[in-house]
Order: structure tokens, then C-alpha cells, then sequence
């Protein structure tokens, strides 16, 4: 069930900005925050207690109930920011409390990090804040100043293009800093 809904809100968020742009002519703001905040509850009842989860949840259901209680088409907006604000907060968090994110996912493959790794993926995870920051900047930008449009184009389609640029980019440093070592 879990996976399901976690499943649930990776394409709510994917399919998010085409869902606000050819639905809000056929839906209310209101009716989306009401579906939103569905998959969120049942994410807060259905993950396991990790740090994160339970403030998260809070969070996005009370963005949910603002926009729904405004039913305001402009706040509908304003979620892809929320998620790169979620998104940043996890990875800096990890930072400064440790260990970094990315270093937690390369010890699930190799739970032996060499020194040199260890501090590679810091320097990654710093990237990755980075690009959150960004995105979420440009994200907002859209938001306030830039047809739906271009905000759905970007969100829908640009944002996860650059974010798998990333992926790519990061993946072809390790095989170089690994071919190294």
C-alpha cells in the first residue's frame, strides 16, 4: 500500500504542472488541493516514521488547505516550489546533521566508502542543494511573472530534463574519479 501511494505522488508531482494546465478548465483549484492533500495523508499514514516525513506531510496538507479554502488558481502554482523546498531542506539538513544524502544511497551499493568517496559525495550533495535552489528560484519566477505556459512547460518538461543532465553529468565525474583511484 505504501509503495502505492508513494508511487501515487511521484506522478502527481510528474504529471502536476500538465494536470494544472489542461485541467483547471475543467476543475477547480479546490478540487486539486483536495486530491493532493488525499495522496499526502495517506503518504503521513502510510511511510515509515523517518525524520522528514511527519514535517513534510504537515506542510504540503497545510498548503493543501490554504489552496483549497482560496481555491486559487495562482497558489496551484506555487507546488513545484514546495517540492524543491522539501527537496533542498532534506539534502542540506543531511549535511550539516550527516551523513550527506547522496553518501547514504552509495553506501546502500557499497557500504565501504573509501575517504576519497566520502567526501565526494558531500561535494555532491552540495550540487544538489544547489540545483534545488535554482529550480525551485526559476520555478517561482514562472510562477509570479511567466504565462501558465511557459511555468507548465518549464515544470513538465525543462526542469526534469536538467535534473537528468544532472544525473548524467554526476554519473560520468564518478566513473572519472573512480577511474582515478
Amino acid at each position: 500500500m505504501k509503495r502505492l501511494v508513494g508511487l501515487g505522488l511521484v506522478l502527481a508531482g510528474v504529471l502536476y504542472p500538465f494536470a494544472v494546465h489542461f485541467g483547471l478548465g475543467h476543475f477547480a483549484p479546490w478540487q486539486f488541493a483536495v486530491l493532493l492533500g488525499g495522496l499526502w495523508l495517506a503518504r503521513s499514514v502510510s511511510a515509515p516514521r523517518r525524520p522528514g516525513n511527519l514535517w513534510m506531510a504537515a506542510v504540503a496538507l497545510t498548503f493543501c488547505a490554504v489552496l483549497a479554502l482560496s481555491d486559487s488558481s495562482q497558489l496551484l502554482r506555487w507546488y513545484p516550489v514546495l517540492v524543491n523546498a522539501f527537496m533542498l531542506v532534506l539534502f542540506g539538513s543531511s549535511l550539516k546533521y550527516g551523513p550527506p544524502l547522496v553518501e547514504r544511497l552509495a553506501r546502500l551499493r557499497e557500504p565501504q566508502l573509501p575517504e576519497a568517496a566520502l567526501s565526494y559525495t558531500r561535494r555532491v550533495t552540495q550540487v544538489w542543494c544547489g540545483f534545488f535552489v535554482l529550480n525551485g528560484g526559476i520555478a517561482a519566477a514562472l510562477t509570479l511573472w511567466a504565462p501558465l505556459s511557459w511555468w507548465t512547460l518549464y515544470n513538465g518538461l525543462i526542469a526534469y530534463i536538467a535534473m537528468g543532465l544532472l544525473f548524467a553529468g554526476e554519473w560520468l565525474t564518478r566513473q572519472q574519479v573512480r577511474g582515478r583511484a
